[in-house]
């Protein structure tokens, strides 16, 4: 190949991305964004900064999630867009071919304008990165508090990082290229953009599909009680719902359409015989990619409702963590030692010991079958288990009386009986493993836990008589804890003191202890920074990815602007031709447009409100079990995003208006 032919390749890439800079521009834009996102996540990750932080590796560790989330949606997305990019360029590439250009000539074309897209968006996107680098840094250390440090940092890993990655996207755009135009002949290069223009095929069996694997995955997400089996269903109840979503745009939205086509009553009227027929056709060429706007709206809906719930309400979730400032634990027989340690150390420091709670507790992993509790399987627990894992507790009954000021009386055979969760046992009697006890009262409230909605683990806490029975009732258990002492109080005085004194306790009690006798002190003011690390963390991944996939959403709306324009063109003379008024053409094009694009909104805030059950469970595993906060935020979350989504479609709209141009 000669220097000049290759100076008129590279001309015409050049011409051809000018000509059709409605497409190419938002591609290279997107290209440029997604190229600067992976760079600065990328960055943070490996960012020594980032590693030197107080409890660094946990925040570290979500934005490797990230750097994985970026990378797969680059792949996925950028080859798909390129795939519409191709599409719009059938007829014209087709046109070269019938005017003398061999195919290898044509590849050598699309060459350099894959090279140019490449270029333009690698050296902006990594300069946009380096500088966005430094700002996305501060708002991360922002987020999870702590201080601002000077000067500026590039990492040439990452950069190399960044250009490999995305030089192996762009080449495996430019071979998928090469292979449609291989395989196509001319004419169907031409034709290319407006394959798909004869009626749809009623494919009940895809339809029917569609319906129980949406069916499946909303029964998963309503049905689902246990926190634990929740963790264990959500990913299936994700591809079901998926695979669900993209079936009702595929199958199950054509299906009902065609049946309003059979209503006579309903068909044979102007508005109703137009847009029926309109989006028959709308729904086979759009369903793929409306499916992929609903699921990355449902994406951005879920991962900016979790993270910002998880960060205004990481007070809510540290007081139920930590239910007292200082929790301690020993065992059984060292409580006066504790109890002495304490003493001294709150002298120390002129701090106040305030709602203090002593007690002995001991409990056991049980399984919960219909006529009772029974040990450890044996194999083991299974995955299928999940649902009936529940902890036995035992609490003496002198203990039980002190902190809730009554006399109650118990014989040996007899408990008292308290469910963390807001069913009721409703039992006289509960049978542990071969005893069988009467349950004399059903609690209300215990001092050491408080009914919930979404409790980590379902327990049951039984007042026995005394000790000495608690000690035997998980003697041998290989899934039972011995007696512990529990101690654990408020802290009056100075709170710049509290994470001192539980240092200083924490301290004092290794160098005590050892590894000779099972300890353990936690403090809600010392574990607050890793709280609101981890917390602020997820909220920067959510936030940042939220805009990943808003900006996926934009341009895959953006892309069916641009085409329904095209098509719509010629719709609007053919209507016109056949007798409607430009007003009635221009009302019933429009409506199917609004149904067609904000379907997926719908179906968004739908995947929503059915998957909140699931995800409700899911956030009491980070201790998150204020629901009416979680309930909330979703709500505000999904009111402001359908916002934007409609800026986004009447900012699309304008472009879709100057094609027409009716």
């Amino acid at each position: 190949m000669n220097k000049g032919n290759r100076g008129m390749y590279r001309k015409l890439a050049m011409q051809n991305i000018k000509n059709h800079h409605r497409t190419y521009v938002p591609y290279i834009l997107t290209c440029i964004c997604t190229t600067a996102m992976f760079y600065i996540m990328n960055f943070l990750n490996a960012s020594k900064g980032v590693g030197k932080l107080p409890h660094g590796a946990d925040v570290q560790m979500i934005l490797v999630m990230g750097t994985w989330v970026i990378a797969i949606f680059s792949v996925i997305f950028l080859f798909y867009t390129n795939g519409f990019l191709m599409k719009k360029r059938k007829k014209e590439i087709g046109l070269y071919n019938i005017l003398g250009m061999e195919k290898k000539h044509i590849a050598r074309v699309l060459f350099w304008e894959i090279c140019v897209v490449a270029a333009v968006s690698l050296v902006l996107g990594i300069f946009l990165g380096i500088v966005g680098s430094k700002l996305m840094f501060m708002i991360l250390l922002k987020l999870i508090h702590m201080p601002v440090p000077l000067g500026f940092e590039v990492s040439v890993d990452v950069i190399g990082n960044t250009v490999l990655l995305f030089c192996i996207i762009y080449l495996m755009s430019y071979l998928n290229n090469l292979r449609q135009i291989h395989l196509a002949k001319p004419v169907d290069l031409l034709s290319g953009e407006h394959v798909g223009e004869r009626e749809p095929k009623s494919n009940w069996l895809l339809a029917l599909m569609g319906l129980l694997c949406l069916g499946g995955g909303y029964y998963i997400a309503i049905s689902t009680e246990s926190v634990l089996t929740a963790l264990t269903y959500f990913f299936p109840a994700v591809i079901l719902v998926m695979i669900g979503t993209y079936c009702l745009f595929t199958a199950i939205s054509i299906v009902v359409l065609k049946l309003l086509r059979k209503n006579k009553k309903f068909y044979y009227k102007t508005r109703h015989f137009v847009s029926v027929s309109g989006l028959i056709y709308r729904m086979k060429q759009n369903a793929v990619g409306l499916a992929n706007i609903c699921i990355l709206s449902t994406g951005v809906l879920l991962m900016i409702s979790t993270t910002v719930s998880l960060y205004v309400g990481r007070e809510s979730v540290l007081e139920g963590r930590y239910p007292r400032e200082i929790q301690m634990q020993v065992e059984e027989q060292e409580l006066s030692d504790l109890e002495t340690i304490s003493e001294t150390l709150l002298q120390e420091y002129e701090l106040k010991a305030e709602d203090e709670l002593r007690f002995h507790f001991t409990n056991e992993i049980m399984l919960r079958e219909e006529d009772g509790f029974v040990s450890q399987p044996e194999g083991g627990y299974t995955s299928e288990m999940t649902d009936k894992v529940v902890g036995v507790a035992y609490i003496p009954l002198d203990e039980y009386n002190l902190y809730s000021g009554r006399e109650v009386t118990l014989k040996e055979n007899q408990v008292l009986l308290f469910v963390n969760t807001k069913k009721e046992y409703n039992k006289d009697e509960i049978r542990i493993k071969d005893k069988t006890l009467q349950v004399k009262e059903e609690l209300e409230e215990i001092f050491i836990d408080v009914k919930s909605y979404l409790p980590t683990t379902t327990t049951y806490y039984l007042v026995v008589d005394s000790l000495d029975t608690a000690r035997k009732m998980v003697e041998g258990a290989k899934y039972g804890s011995p007696v512990c002492s529990f101690f654990m109080y408020n802290l009056e005085g100075d709170e710049s003191r509290f994470i001192d004194f539980t240092d200083e306790l924490m301290e004092r009690m290794r160098d005590k202890y050892q590894d000779e006798v099972y300890w353990m002190v936690e403090g809600r003011s010392a574990n607050r920074d890793t709280f609101q690390r981890i917390d602020g963390g997820f909220l920067f991944l959510g936030v940042f990815l939220g805009c990943l996939f808003l900006m996926g959403t934009t341009l895959i709306i953006y892309y069916k602007q641009v085409s329904e324009g095209y098509e719509d063109h010629y719709r609007f003379q053919i209507m016109r031709k056949v007798g409607m008024s430009k007003k009635e053409v221009k009302s019933s094009i429009r409506s199917q447009i609004l149904m067609v694009f904000f379907l997926p909104l719908v179906m968004a805030m739908i995947h929503i409100a059915m998957a909140f059950p699931l995800i409700s469970r899911l956030m009491a595993l980070m201790y998150l079990t204020n629901v009416p906060l979680f309930a909330v935020c979703t709500v505000a979350t999904a009111g402001v995003f359908a916002m934007v989504y409609g800026v986004i479609f009447l900012f699309t709209a304008r472009t879709y208006d100057k094609i027409v141009n009716v």
